[in-house]
């Protein structure tokens, strides 16, 4: 899997724990190896002009995602999924630090970070969270997909509670 980290942001973020959840997600949701994403880490100012220009919404939020290819993850019959450019997921550490602070389980803003990431790339792949029931389906899978990751990199204890809406 292609997967570029680019931490546009002025913040120190662990890259390297974004690129690993980031690959664990695509593998887990069995997306074609050779598939790309990206994903790009901005302050609050670059956050909040995207979040404006695309969303109409004022102010930063914490992630937001910009599909390209429109993949999916396989349904069980299909022998090898199609490869294609994900898209990029657009991440603000400055609203994840805040996030991760407020939080009932608070955490660390890069725990924060890894949680947005794959709530990013499940966006990317087509889930949402608009509807009750699409909500709690995402959001079940996103923290099976962190707890997944948490104990193959020997990090005890449950993944933090869902903070984006």
């Amino acid at each position: 899997m292609s997967i570029d980290v680019n931490n546009e942001s002025g913040s120190e973020v662990d890259e390297r724990a974004i690129l690993d959840i980031a690959r664990y997600t695509l593998t887990r949701m069995r997306i074609h190896p050779l598939s790309e994403l990206s994903v790009i880490v901005v302050d609050e100012g670059a956050m909040e002009q995207l979040h404006m220009q695309w969303m109409d919404l004022p102010g930063p939020t914490d992630v937001m995602s910009f599909p390209m290819d429109e993949l999916r993850p396989p349904s069980k019959d299909d022998d090898e999924p199609p490869q294609g450019l994900l898209g990029d997921v657009v991440l603000c550490p400055e609203v994840a630090a805040r996030q991760a602070e407020e939080a009932p389980t608070r955490h660390s803003m890069d725990e924060e970070l890894q949680l947005l990431t794959v709530h990013g790339v499940l966006h990317l792949l087509g889930y949402d969270h608009e509807e009750p029931d699409e909500k709690a389906e995402m959001f079940r899978l996103q923290s099976a997909i962190v707890d997944g990751w948490r104990a193959e990199q020997g990090v005890p204890g449950p993944s933090p509670a869902p903070t984006v809406s």
